[in-house]
């Protein structure tokens, strides 16, 4: 197979959906050593902060289903907790991930060290904006369908943050004003990949838990460990997928409706790539 270099990896033009998808897989093949270790630890995080929850409202593996209907709103809270950790995981995700998208896409490499350096990163910003995605999610999850509507509208949030350099008020903004240009379809592709992931995530994570339970490989008193290890290392690649479809999204959606991509055509050469991306006024 040819090596993925950063033209391959976001061609600097419109992209179908299935070329964002595959830019998105090749972004975190490239960066997996930066990507993937933070997501596996925040992944991780999230499984233990979560298991006090899910054990009071009886949520048991390999599903974390509630046993019965009784009771239903602290378990509809539990989800909505569940489904805010996973979009603050994907946005801080998206800090990194976002910077080595504009790596590849002005045909520049970046080390994972850099990837991981604070310097210029913008990790405070995106610190600070984190809590906020995340209420926003749990508001609009204790709503019901409008999880789909939150969740859809804040892709942009951190590389609005660490590639356009806005500050965090203007990073809102803009994410929802992107999601929703050209009929809504970066917001429609956001909630697609998370669908795929999804579906991939319950597969795993259900199939090997009930697979080495029927072959009786659980010993007792395991079951929630093992449980809780395999969605850890599930939701680890599906975090880190989704964070780089945020990325290659943000910029080909810049590059679809403000033509970044002539921009870049345009820049001298050697330019800073901060000043590439950055949006101005």
């Amino acid at each position: 197979m040819p090596h993925a270099g950063p033209t391959a990896v976001l061609p600097g033009r419109p992209l179908t959906v299935g070329e964002l998808l595959d830019s998105a897989v090749l972004l975190l093949r490239e960066h997996a050593g930066a990507l993937l270790p933070l997501a596996g630890a925040l992944a991780v995080v999230e499984q233990v902060l979560l298991l006090p929850l899910r054990t009071a409202v009886g949520a048991n593996p390999p599903l974390w289903w509630a046993p019965s209907l009784n009771g239903l709103a602290p378990f509809l809270l539990l989800l909505a907790i569940g489904a805010a950790s996973e979009a603050m995981i994907i946005m801080l995700l998206g800090n990194p991930a976002a910077r080595a998208a504009g790596s590849a896409l002005v045909g520049r490499r970046i080390a994972t060290r850099d990837l991981l350096r604070p310097g210029g990163a913008r990790w405070g910003a995106t610190l600070l904006l984190c809590p906020v995605v995340g209420a926003t999610v749990v508001l609009a999850s204790l709503l019901g369908p409008a999880w789909f509507v939150g969740f859809a509208l804040l892709g942009a949030v951190a590389p609005a943050l660490a590639l356009d350099r806005l500050p965090p008020l203007r990073a809102l903004t803009r994410s929802v004003t992107l999601a929703l240009r050209v009929d809504g379809r970066a917001a429609a592709l956001r909630l697609l990949g998370y669908l795929v992931w999804w579906i991939l995530r319950v597969g795993l994570a259900w199939g090997l838990l009930t697979g080495l339970s029927a072959l009786d490989l659980i010993a007792a008193g395991w079951a929630v460990p093992i449980a809780m290890l395999m969605w850890a290392a599930v939701n680890t690649v599906a975090y880190a997928a989704l964070a780089c479809l945020d990325a290659v999204l943000h910029l080909e959606t810049r590059i679809r409706t403000e033509g970044l991509d002539i921009h870049l055509s345009r820049a001298p050469v050697g330019a800073p790539q901060a000043a590439l991306l950055a949006v101005r006024g």
